[in-house]
């Protein structure tokens, strides 16, 4: 089978048993590992104009989705160590992209958020990242993305007790 070339599901397809839906997802696995590095790879070279490096740029895209977050926070939602969020905080503040605000609901933890360069920065490189992605193509429709969010949201918290380091 041509993994490019999903199968397409029936109107009325019951759930796979545990047996096959964990194979079928071990496929699916199998496709994010090489998808992520390409990915991050093809980010890494798209970023060499503004110097940023990927973590930098998860903190400002995280920003500009969900607006200023403490470092935890942004740790959480990265599934990664807050010390390399926290490197990755002081690189972007370094260069004057993000800033430490007051942080009402808990003294000790500051708010990061972006500043009016660390947004423009980050409006231009999704924006490049929007363009490359609108290549694409296949025909996807709402329906199939949707289901492959759920699917990849459902395994993502399947991993939720893989300790994180």
């Amino acid at each position: 089978m041509d993994p490019s070339r999903p199968r397409e599901p029936g109107p009325s397809e019951a759930p796979l048993p545990p047996d096959e839906l964990a194979h079928r997802l071990t496929e699916v696995y199998d496709l994010v590992g090489p998808l992520y590095r390409r990915a991050q790879r093809g980010v890494e070279q798209g970023l060499a104009a503004e110097g940023l490096s990927v973590g930098v740029r998860a903190v400002l895209a995280l920003l500009h989705r969900h607006g200023p977050m403490t470092v935890p926070q942004m740790g959480r939602a990265q599934a990664i160590s807050r010390q390399f969020v926290q490197r990755m905080v002081n690189d972007a503040a370094a260069r004057g992209l993000v800033e430490s605000i007051p942080n009402p609901a808990h003294r000790r933890s500051s708010l990061i958020r972006l500043t009016d360069e660390g947004g423009a920065v980050i409006a231009a490189v999704l924006d490049r990242e929007h363009a490359l992605l609108r290549e694409v193509g296949g025909g996807l429709t709402g329906a199939e993305v949707a289901a492959c969010l759920r699917v990849l949201g459902l395994m993502l918290r399947g991993l939720d007790h893989v300790a994180e380091d």
